[in-house]
C-alpha cells in the first residue's frame, strides 16, 4: 500500500479521537507502545483501550475518516513492548502487614517535608524540589512493594491538616491511579511529584481567606483561585523540573465543559494527566474531614464524580479509578450486618461488594473483639457488609485499631 501523503496527515490528541477516524501512528509519553498496522478507530471502548495504555497524541488521515458502521480496516489493539512485561509489578511483591510500618514511617515523613515546604514558600518563596522528589521517589517505591499500606494511610485525618495531608494524599492516589492504568514508572513519578506540588500555591493565598469557615465571597473565591497561577510562578525558578509536574498543576482545576480555572480549558485541551488530577483532588478533598466539615464516605463521593462526568470528568477515567481504588477502599471503616466494625484490608476484584475486613469490635457487645480477617467472599461467612461508618459514631480511637490492625 502507497504511503499517506504528508499534507493528509494530522497529529491531534487522544481526546480529539472519535471513532470513525483512521489512525497512521501513535505517540505516548515515556512509554513504549507497538502498532502493528494502521486503522480505523471502530469505537469509544477503542480508544479508552488507547487511554489505558498511555496512548497521549495520534496521526491521523482525516480524508479517510468515515462513518463508524462503514468501517472496514480496525485498527489493531496497541500493545506494551515485550520488555514492558517482565518489569510488570503488581503492587504486591511484599505482604500489606511488611510494608505497613514502612509506609507510615513514610507518610510522616512526607507530611513533615510538607510543612517544611510551606513554611519555606511563605518566608522565602522557593522551594527544595529535590527533597520533595526523593519523598515522591519512596511514595512510588513503597506502592510498588505493596500499594495496599499507603492507600490505607490516606483513610486517616487530622482535621486541622488538611492542605498537608491533601496534598500527600493526592500523590499517593495518583500514583495509585498511574499505575492502575500500567503507565511507565518515569512518568508515575512525575505524576507523584506534581501532585504533591499541586497545592502549593494556596499557602500564598491570604489565610483569612484560605481557612475561612463558611463559604467564600464571590470576591474571595477570585483570590482563592490565584492558587493555581501562584504555584506556577513558584515552580519557574525550577527549571529542570518535568513539564508534566507542571501541568498537573497548572490542570487540577480545569473541567471539561470549560468550567474551571484557572484558563478555562476544554475538553480538547485538557490533558489526560490533568483529567486525572481533577478527579483524584476533587475526590481526597471531598472525603477529606476538616475543622468545619465532615468528609464523606468514599461511595458517596464516587457517586458525585460519576453524575458530573462527562462534563465535568473524564467519564471513562472515573470509571477506571473507582475500579483502581475498590467500592469499599482500603482501609475504609465498615459495620458489617452481624455488628462487627471492622476496616477493608484487601479489594476483591471479582466481588467488588465482597471483599475482606479485619474486624475487630462487635458492636452489639459494646466491646472489642480479637482481630480477625475475614473473606466476605467465602460462603461461611454469611456476613455483608452494611454500611460505611465513621469512628466517632461509635466514639472509637481508630488511629488505635488501625495500628492494631496493620502494624502488629
Amino acid at each position: 500500500m502507497s504511503s499517506t501523503p504528508k499534507q493528509c496527515e494530522q497529529k491531534i490528541t487522544v481526546n480529539q479521537l472519535e471513532p470513525g477516524m483512521y489512525v497512521l501512528s501513535v505517540r505516548t509519553k515515556g512509554k513504549a507502545v507497538s502498532i502493528k498496522s494502521e486503522g480505523y478507530i471502530s469505537s469509544k471502548e477503542n480508544i479508552q483501550k488507547l487511554v489505558k495504555v498511555g496512548v497521549t497524541h495520534l496521526t491521523v488521515d482525516p480524508s479517510r475518516q468515515k462513518s463508524a458502521e462503514k468501517i472496514d480496516k480496525i485498527l489493531p489493539e496497541v500493545k506494551d513492548k515485550p520488555e514492558r512485561e517482565a518489569s510488570k509489578k503488581s503492587g504486591h511483591g511484599v505482604s500489606l502487614d511488611q510494608e505497613m510500618t514502612k509506609a507510615s514511617k513514610l507518610y510522616d515523613d512526607a507530611k513533615s517535608l510538607q510543612h517544611k515546604i510551606l513554611n519555606s514558600l511563605t518566608e522565602h518563596k522557593t522551594i527544595n524540589i529535590t527533597e520533595a522528589k526523593e519523598s515522591t521517589d519512596a511514595i512510588v517505591d513503597s506502592i510498588f512493594r505493596n500499594q495496599d499500606a499507603l492507600s490505607c494511610m490516606t483513610r486517616l485525618r487530622i482535621k486541622d491538616e488538611y492542605l498537608v495531608e491533601h496534598s500527600l494524599n493526592v500523590s499517593i492516589l495518583m500514583t495509585l491511579f498511574a499505575k492502575h492504568l500500567d503507565f511507565e514508572r518515569e512518568v508515575i513519578e512525575h505524576l507523584a511529584l506534581g501532585a504533591f506540588l499541586h497545592d502549593i500555591g494556596k499557602v500564598l493565598v491570604p489565610p483569612e481567606i484560605l481557612h475561612k469557615p463558611g463559604k467564600l465571597t464571590p470576591q474571595e473565591y477570585e483570590v482563592m483561585k490565584s492558587h493555581v497561577n501562584l504555584g506556577i510562578e513558584v515552580l519557574k525558578d525550577s527549571p529542570d523540573l518535568p513539564e508534566l509536574v507542571s501541568e498537573v498543576v497548572q490542570q487540577h482545576h480545569e473541567r471539561l465543559d470549560g468550567k474551571g480555572y484557572p484558563n478555562q480549558l476544554h475538553e480538547q485541551q485538557i490533558s489526560l494527566y490533568g483529567r486525572m488530577i481533577a478527579i483524584v483532588d476533587s475526590y481526597d478533598a471531598m472525603t477529606a474531614d476538616r475543622v468545619y466539615k465532615s468528609g464523606m464516605h468514599p461511595i458517596k463521593a464516587f457517586k458525585i464524580l460519576i453524575k458530573e462526568a462527562p462534563n465535568g470528568y473524564d467519564n471513562s477515567l472515573v470509571e477506571q479509578f473507582v475500579n483502581c481504588l475498590g467500592i469499599y477502599p482500603i482501609g475504609t471503616l465498615v459495620k458489617l450486618t452481624s455488628g462487627k466494625l471492622g476496616l477493608i484490608s484487601r479489594l476483591n476484584k471479582s466481588q467488588p461488594l465482597l471483599p475482606f475486613v479485619r474486624v475487630f469490635y462487635n458492636t452489639r457487645l459494646n466491646q472489642a473483639i480479637a482481630m480477625e480477617e475475614i473473606d466476605l467472599s467465602q460462603t461461611k461467612h454469611k456476613d455483608q457488609i452494611d454500611c460505611c461508618i465513621k469512628p466517632e459514631e461509635f466514639n472509637i480511637n481508630l488511629l488505635r485499631f488501625f495500628k492494631a490492625a496493620f502494624n502488629n
